[in-house]
């Protein structure tokens, strides 16, 4: 099945959302870099999502963006919708707004308000899965607080046809093998980029990543050699790269992310409030790691 018939395949980049430096939205900026990553090796993008700060977006704002991403969005290249929400009804409504929008497909948290037991989740799913797009569930414990475990993936799955697959953020990786055993028919997606090789192990079809946002290349060549099944070739490069991408894990993901596409030449500027700008000592080290990766690839390409 290819990745056009399944459009959560392959690596989907979480976008950051560029932000001028009086914190207005800069949307031909916007535009530019889904163009960008799809001529770099990407094969889609997830507008909405958590590193594109959708909680501090006003209703208009998050629409447009997403409309600006579809339009820009070059063919076979599809825009995924992030979806989240306090609840169902609100997550409901940004499906409907993707779906009329033209999104290939959505991505959905638990609700984001209130801690959900099992059967509250599966009801909010069920009730974004009437609009009838294909859904990827999103497990973030840290910032929902609730874990949708491999045993709620499957009663989810059993709930709503339309849920197709999960992105997998929790950090333990011994979920893709219960997620198989629990839930065979859900494709598993990396969700956090320190546990890519780990996790390619067990079986996935694709990584919801945020350092392509500046890294799309090298992000690829290491997710291409751990999908083949080469991990060994794939080993150095992600080494390499490995300090970086635990900052994807961190609270301060953000903001890790925006300086890295600000030092390799892309625009990642201002976070907003809350977010401030990294401390200092973290900005320090956040660049070493930067460095880190700007030198191992330079050095393979000489």
């Amino acid at each position: 099945m290819s990745v056009l018939s399944k459009p959560w395949h392959g690596i989907l980049t979480a976008t950051a959302t560029p932000f001028r430096e009086d914190k207005s939205l800069d949307y031909e900026r916007y535009a530019e870099h889904i163009r960008w990553l799809a001529a770099n090796d990407t094969q889609g993008a997830i507008t909405n999502g958590s590193l594109g700060e959708y909680q501090v977006l006003t209703p208009e704002e998050r629409a447009k963006l997403l409309e600006t991403s579809i339009a820009a969005a070059p063919k076979g290249f599809p825009i995924i919708a992030g979806v989240g929400a306090y609840g169902a009804t609100e997550s409901r409504r940004w499906a409907e707004h993707a779906a009329e929008a033209g999104a290939a497909a959505l991505m959905l948290l638990p609700p984001t308000s209130y801690r959900a037991n099992d059967d509250e989740v599966v009801a909010h799913y069920r009730e974004v899965g009437k609009v009838g797009m294909p859904i990827i569930a999103y497990n973030n414990p840290f910032d929902t607080k609730i874990d949708v475990t491999p045993e709620l993936v499957a009663k989810i799955a059993d709930a709503v046809e339309n849920v197709v697959a999960i992105k997998e953020f929790s950090g333990d990786v011994r979920r893709v093998w219960k997620i198989h055993h629990h839930a065979p028919r859900i494709d598993v997606l990396i969700g956090a980029d320190d546990v890519l090789l780990e996790l390619a192990t067990g079986g996935v079809v694709g990584w919801i990543a945020g350092f392509p946002n500046a890294f799309p290349k090298e992000c690829a060549a290491i997710y291409n050699l751990a999908v083949a099944g080469k991990f060994t070739e794939a080993a150095p490069a992600y080494a390499a790269m490995h300090n970086l991408l635990m900052w994807d894990s961190r609270k301060e993901f953000i903001q890790a992310i925006k300086v890295a596409m600000d030092l390799v030449g892309r625009y990642g500027g201002p976070t907003r409030l809350p977010r401030l700008p990294l401390p200092a000592a973290d900005e320090a080290q956040c660049r070493k790691d930067i460095a880190q990766v700007l030198e191992f690839f330079a050095s393979t390409n000489s």
